[in-house]
């Protein structure tokens, strides 16, 4: 047994090595600042330039191009940045190295100028590349051994992901709104870098563990996709594997589909924003753009046949069935992420936030108890890793310390300025915290309903997510109806909005942590680099369709109505989980008997 795993786990915080927690909090850093700047953007880029907290004044459509090309790229870049940590520099020092470039990005950011804009938001796209996937694989390497614990491990640590969100998109959300943007970038900058602090002065609690390159990537997911696979799935010789190795062909479409896609997520927002255009042809009278796009797209489609197409029945049947959850992956995350885009914007816009009287008052015993309470529970825990490693790793606690003294503080006058207020405006970053909050108050419970015996099928649980989503858009339509076409305000009641997160988040339970567990289920060990990486293409692909299809809110509402706008958004994701629905027994029968 590895004895930096067993000295790991001598010290023990409710239960589980006090590394966990380091890695927690290095989490609940992390989430907070890229939470905290990412809920900024829309509101930042389209405010008027000639305002109170004044913005660049761009068009939704042009903003959303942009955001959608950050959010894929967020996606893509991990894949690259696992490699590295393989090869090069070991999981632990990834992890620094990307945070001290998100850093970097957010300060950038905080500048306010066009060009370190741009800069900056290439630092945070390059940053999480070498954060996002190194973090959790510490994880698997700390659970070597010990894998009936790493189902609660990972519920304790996107505990912290979900934490650091909350307050993220609260307090950076807070002070960009009430005192101007660059205080809501620096301030995500400043806990990055503490957060970065307080994990590398904690290198002694983990000895050699994420600290030298191993042999082998392993692609770590939180569903336990290193752990032994069924026996069916063993028992596949080597030789099939060899059989079917990455031909010339292969290589060429994997290289035409990404530089394909890459040139289509960068021309899309350089073209719209600052009239550049990288593909200046027209096909058939299809723009170059939407030629190379769908080039790529045919290029990855004839790749993923061609490979599938020469496995074993077994392993083909079981890769469709991935292939099949992935496209509904796409559909699921091009409307979810609408909370970045159409959603902010409407909660800004089209939303009555100003509360009065009792409403007033309500409100705010709501949002400091929403507050609080969490951030108290997160401060016990804190306590309780002092005390544990205090002796060993005193300075990396002391910077801790002083980040939750920052957090206390911020809190607390944030509180204090509301409730010195007569009535209350909340804020329009504000509605972006709902979707952690319902995260962490409903996980359980549909926990519970996997763990019970009417635990729906992959296929089930794909339907009844889309369908949530949306009926989320259901009550943004209906709440949107009495809206005249082309308006650019209005005063919808915040239920609405509060109803559809609520809904979202219901639909997002059951679909998002379902795909990655499916897929370490049904792909074959020797292939899970690959799909893996497929998998994180179809997120990018879904991130892109988002601000894609939110860029159109302006159109769609002055020809039609901002109702309408909202109606697609409910008629798709229901159209698409029936679909799913209705194809849970040919789904089933391609999985061979994996639930």
């Amino acid at each position: 047994m590895n004895t930096d795993i067993e000295n790991l786990f001598k010290d023990k915080v409710i239960g589980h090595p006090a590394g966990l927690f380091v890695l927690f909090f290095t989490e609940m850093w992390e989430r907070f600042s890229f939470y905290g700047m990412r809920i900024l953007l829309v509101i930042f880029l389209t405010a008027p330039i000639i305002d109170d907290n004044p913005g660049w004044g761009w068009a939704r459509e042009n903003a959303l191009a942009l955001i959608g090309t950050y959010a894929s790229l967020l996606y893509l870049t991990p894949i690259i940045g696992g490699w590295i940590a393989d090869k090069i520099t070991g999981y632990r020092m990834a992890v620094v190295i990307g945070c001290v470039i998100m850093t970097l990005g957010h300060g950038a950011m905080a500048l306010e100028t066009k060009p370190m804009f741009y800069v900056g938001l290439a630092l945070l796209i390059i940053g999480t590349g070498f954060f996002k996937p190194n973090i959790t694989s510490i994880i698997s390497e700390m659970y070597k051994g010990k894998e009936s614990k790493k189902d609660g491990a990972y519920t304790i640590f996107y505990m912290g992901v979900n934490a650091g969100a909350f307050f993220g998109m609260m307090l950076c959300g807070y002070l960009a709104e009430n005192f101007g943007w660059s205080w809501g970038f620096g301030l995500a900058g400043i806990f990055m870098l503490l957060g970065m602090l307080q994990f590398w002065l904690a290198g002694p609690l983990f000895g050699s563990i994420g600290a030298k390159p191993s042999k082998v990537h392993e692609v770590e997911l939180p569903q336990n996709i290193n752990e032994d696979s069924p026996k069916e799935d063993r028992a596949e010789p080597l030789e099939e594997e060899k059989l079917n190795p990455f031909t010339m062909f292969d290589k060429v479409l994997m290289i035409l589909s990404a530089l394909g896609g890459l040139l289509y997520l960068f021309n899309d927002p350089l073209e719209k924003i600052e009239g550049v255009n990288l593909l200046p042809f027209e096909i058939g009278g299809l723009s170059g753009s939407n030629v190379v796009v769908l080039g790529a797209l045919v290029s990855f489609l004839v790749l993923l046949i061609t490979r599938i197409g020469r496995y074993i029945p077994v392993v083909r049947d079981k890769i469709i069935a991935v292939s099949v959850f992935g496209v509904f992956t796409v559909f699921f995350f091009a409307f979810f992420e609408q909370s970045l885009g159409s959603m902010t914007l409407f909660a800004r816009d089209y939303t009555e936030r100003e509360l009065v009287g009792n409403s007033a008052m309500i409100f705010k015993i709501v949002d400091a108890l929403l507050t609080t309470v969490p951030l108290i529970i997160i401060t016990w825990v804190l306590w309780l890793l002092a005390k544990k490693t205090f002796s060993r790793i005193g300075v990396s606690n002391i910077i801790l310390a002083i980040a939750f003294a920052g957090l206390w503080y911020l809190v607390i006058f944030r509180l204090m300025d509301k409730f010195s207020q007569d009535g209350n405006e909340v804020d329009a970053t504000w509605f972006g915290i709902l979707n952690s909050f319902f995260i962490i108050t409903l996980a359980p419970l549909f926990s519970k309903w996997w763990e019970s015996k009417y635990n729906p099928s992959a296929a089930m649980k794909y339907g009844i997510g889309l369908i949530l989503l949306g009926l989320g858009f259901a009550f943004l339509s209906y709440g949107a109806s009495g809206i005249p076409s082309g308006a650019k305000t209005a005063s919808v009641s915040m239920i609405f909005l509060i109803i559809a997160y609520l809904f979202h988040t219901m639909g997002e339970l059951c679909i998002s942590p379902v795909g990655l567990s499916y897929l370490s289920k049904l792909v074959p060990a020797r292939m899970i680099g690959f799909m893996f990486g497929v998998w994180y293409l179809a997120i990018a692909v879904g991130q892109k369709a988002a601000g894609t299809m939110g860029g159109m809110i302006d159109k769609i509402s002055e020809k039609y109505s901002l109702g309408t706008f909202f109606l697609i958004f409910t008629l798709i994701p229901i159209g698409v989980g029936i679909i799913s629905i209705l194809l849970n027994k040919t789904l089933k029968r391609l999985m061979h008997g994996v639930r």
